[in-house]
Parts: structure tokens; C-alpha cells; sequence
């Protein structure tokens, strides 16, 4: 049900665009934050994911961005498109709610993607995680919100960035960030959008993963004016999993990058130093890749600004 106040789309709930007239049934919600709610939808035999916006400017700031990056992939490399629809809802109170939907990949958080591979799957995904980034990085951009909650991790660590509504041109302020993953929070450089910015905070999510109590009781502890990137470099070094790459972080953390392609190549020397992972993926993670890429073509995701 959805109303002028709150808006609320229950499952099997059939909503039809304003303009474009393509119909979605809801199957769920996916998740929610500050500027919309997002929800997985099925158009015929398609899963997506629908994002409703709450304020109509947001929104459309946030599409906006979303169709220069598809129009930069379009003439670099011709792949799938970020964006299916861009519609309105409207209820029957009359009162409109702006909305955009995009492709729906299967995939768990980081984390819940560690503890079910093993922990020695982390230097895979963080290298995937990197060329993700570097496909932004390379057309001028900056992810901007780069967090845990904002990267899914399917089989053999194949990353998908979430939540473009951070994503900021180079030169300007960061649109959205989390203090955390910040380097200004740690008072490593400005929030001005570059490439350096998102590889501080790939830095700050290594740490998380691996000692995210220590991390928090730190952030807790340290006067703002004291805290600084060698306090997270330290706690690095205390995390097994983290030690070979220490050296990597500490330049991160530096800002010692020109772009995520230069950190990928670094990051994937270490890799072959320490070798590569010998614990073979579960088999119901297999088997759920398996079921997820026979539709992978038409059935993609998206998990929306503002979410974590």
C-alpha cells in the first residue's frame, strides 16, 4: 500500500509507470535509506530492481548520473545498459513519486561472502573490486560511497558496485559519502572527487573486514583533530590477513595512486607473491552462480543511492 505519507509497495503489487506505461509486479524490497526505497521487481519473465525516489531533485540527480556512465560504457565498450526505465508513479491521492529501474545480479555482501569461501578469497574480490573501480575512474568518475553495504560479491569473487548515488565527477565534492571510509573524516585530504578518494576508502573497507571492532573503538576513542591514516596503518598491520599488504594500504592511505588501474596492478603483484587461494568454493555457491547465469542477460540488478 502506498500513500501520501509513506510509501509502501506490498508484494505482488502491480505498479505501472506514468509515461512509459511498462508495468512491474513487486516481489520485494530490497532495501531502503534517506532518498528512496528500493524493490525487486519482475517485467515478464525479467528480475530488476526499482528504485522510488522520496524527493524528485535527488532522484534526478542521481539519474542523471546514471545515464552520463551509460553513455560513456555505450562508446567505450558497447555493454549492458545501467538504466531499463525512468518513469513516475503516480497514486490514486494524485501525489507522484519519481522512479528508475535497473539490472538485478545475485550476489552477498563481502563479508557473508568471506566467511562462506574463506578468508584467502579476500585478495581476489579486492582485486575485482579494484577494476570495478577503474572502469569509473577511467571515464572521469569517483564512486564516492565506496562501503561494505555498497558491494556484492558473487561466485569466485565477482564483484558488482552498488548504490551509484555517491558516483561524482572528478573536480567536484563528493555528493555522498559514509565518515567512516571518508579521508577527510581521518583527516587524509578534502572531499574533493578523484581517484585517491576512493582508494582511501578500499583501504578503510580491508580494515573493516578483518577488524572492524578495533576500527570502530578507535574512531570512538581518537579526538577528531587526532585521528589520522597511520592510526588505521597501524591496525593493519595487526590483521594476518592484511600484512602482505601493507605496503599497498600504506600508499592508499597516502593517496601514492594516480587511479584504480595503477592500484590493480599493484594489488595483483602482492597476489601473486602469496598465490592463490587452494580452498575450493562451496558447492551450493556454484550451484548458485549456475542458476543466477542462465538469466544473467536479462536480469540484472540494482541496489540504489542511499542504501547501508
Amino acid at each position: 500500500m502506498a500513500t501520501s505519507d509513506k510509501l509502501d509497495l506490498d508484494r505482488g503489487m502491480v505498479i505501472t509507470g506514468k509515461w512509459r506505461r511498462r508495468r512491474y509486479r513487486v516481489e520485494r524490497l530490497l532495501g531502503e535509506g534517506a532518498n528512496g526505497k528500493v524493490y525487486l521487481v519482475q517485467q515478464d519473465s525479467r528480475l530488476m530492481a526499482l528504485k522510488v525516489g522520496l524527493d524528485t531533485a535527488d532522484l534526478q540527480s542521481e539519474i542523471n548520473v546514471l545515464q552520463a556512465l551509460e553513455k560513456q560504457q555505450k562508446r567505450r565498450s558497447g555493454g549492458n545498459p545501467f538504466l531499463y526505465d525512468v518513469d513516475d508513479l503516480q497514486l490514486r491521492s494524485g501525489k507522484e513519486y519519481p522512479f528508475y529501474v535497473m539490472r538485478y545480479v545475485r550476489g552477498t555482501k563481502l563479508p557473508a561472502f568471506l566467511v562462506a569461501s574463506g578468508a584467502e578469497w579476500f585478495p581476489i574480490a579486492g582485486y575485482n573490486l579494484l577494476l570495478k573501480l577503474s572502469e569509473l575512474h577511467g571515464s572521469g568518475w569517483a564512486f564516492g560511497d565506496l562501503k561494505v553495504d555498497n558491494v556484492l560479491v558473487a561466485d569466485y569473487g565477482r564483484v558488482e558496485l552498488v548504490d551509484f548515488g555517491g558516483v561524482t565527477a572528478f573536480g567536484k565534492s563528493i555528493r555522498q559519502f559514509t565518515e567512516i571510509y571518508d579521508r577527510g573524516y581521518w583527516n587524509a585530504g578534502t572531499r574533493t572527487s578523484d581517484a585517491p578518494y576512493d582508494l582511501f576508502s578500499f583501504a578503510v573497507l580491508c580494515v573493516q573486514l578483518f577488524a572492524e571492532k578495533e576500527l570502530y573503538r578507535l574512531t570512538s576513542g581518537t579526538l577528531p583533530q587526532n585521528r589520522s591514516p597511520g592510526d588505521l596503518l597501524k591496525l593493519a598491520q595487526q590483521v594476518t590477513q592484511l600484512k602482505p599488504f601493507a605496503g599497498w594500504l600504506a600508499r592508499a592511505f597516502a593517496g601514492g595512486f594516480g587511479d584504480a588501474a595503477e592500484a590493480a596492478d599493484a594489488w595483483n603483484a602482492v597476489m601473486h607473491r602469496i598465490g592463490r587461494p587452494s580452498k575450493p568454493v562451496p558447492w551450493w555457491t556454484k550451484a548458485l552462480f549456475l542458476v543466477s547465469a542462465a538469466g544473467l542477460a536479462a536480469s540484472v540488478f540494482w541496489l540504489a543511492g542511499g542504501l547501508g
